[in-house]
């Protein structure tokens, strides 16, 4: 994840250095070779694909390539954020890090779950969630794409609310490999522990507009966007309505920076007309560079 992009370009490299600085210790090396059972770990994973993200995006500017807006999926809003130059990559990184290992933590493991509902609305879902609680926690966590809904919570409400939203019309719905109820009411310890955190570091105003999770409304100042990513750790992040808030501000092409290429097609099914791509190894380069030099 992103060795190509160090190896190749100086400017990616360079910021894989500064998150081992950073974090004292060498993360570069667990991304790069593994092992992946370490890697996957939620306090790993979330500094690892911010680094590789900001890699990719540094390679963008180097060449003259920036946003005029910018989002980002969960974790994927401090890329956004550092994009904007809101926040310092040094301090993003630092911030993720306890992000994920306060995530990992408010929730012991195994007692949390998450699923994918595919075929309903987001009321339908948050009604089959409403109808199963029982007094325990599940909800939309995120709400990625017509017909695309995750939910979170307790374990056991989970697997309840799977069966009431079948019952309800859902054309399939999916437990997730994860490692905790992300985006749920359960995480409220971790953005306990977050939020002063997140209000001590030297935040500046956006350079462009960042739509946030919480709301899908562009963030344009450092004092509501940091408030909107310490809600954002237990509210779900509503990704159609961000999507959906960026056309209507005028984006017709999307660039995926970083590993993978999910939110591309999460993209394609609430903007249709629009163009995406992505970066995320040297190869990729000159078709984004095309996009805008035609």
């Amino acid at each position: 994840m992103g060795k190509a992009l160090a190896d190749r370009f100086p400017e990616a490299h360079a910021v894989f250095e500064e998150a081992d600085a950073v974090l004292g210790e060498p993360l570069s090396a667990l991304i790069f070779d593994g092992p992946a059972e370490t890697l996957t770990l939620t306090e790993h994973t979330q500094p690892a694909i911010l680094t590789a993200s900001v890699a990719a995006f540094r390679v963008l500017c180097a060449r003259g390539l920036g946003p005029a807006l910018v989002a980002g999926h969960s974790l994927g809003e401090y890329s956004a954020h550092v994009a904007a130059g809101t926040m310092a990559f040094a301090d993003a990184v630092r911030l993720v890090r306890h992000r994920g290992r306060y995530m990992q933590e408010a929730v012991p493991v195994g007692t949390g779950a998450m699923a994918a509902i595919l075929g309903l609305d987001g009321d339908t879902v948050a009604q089959a969630c409403a109808e199963a609680a029982q007094g325990e926690v599940v909800s939309p966590a995120n709400l990625n794409a017509p017909g695309q809904v995750v939910i979170a919570g307790a374990a056991g409400a989970v697997t309840r609310a799977i069966e009431r939203a079948k019952a309800l019309g859902a054309r399939r719905a999916i437990p997730l490999q994860v490692s905790a109820p992300f985006h749920c009411a359960l995480m409220a310890p971790a953005e306990e522990r977050l939020a002063p955190e997140l209000r001590a570091i030297n935040s500046s105003d956006p350079r462009v507009p960042v739509v946030a999770n919480v709301d899908a409304q562009p963030k344009t100042d450092a004092a509501s966007a940091i408030e909107a990513l310490i809600r954002q750790v237990s509210a779900p992040v509503r990704w159609e309505d961000v999507m959906r808030r960026l056309v209507a501000d005028g984006a017709t092409t999307f660039v995926e920076v970083g590993p993978g290429t999910v939110l591309s097609g999460l993209g394609r099914k609430t903007a249709r007309e629009a163009t995406f791509t992505h970066i995320g190894a040297p190869e990729h380069l000159a078709r984004v560079e095309a996009l805008f030099t035609t």
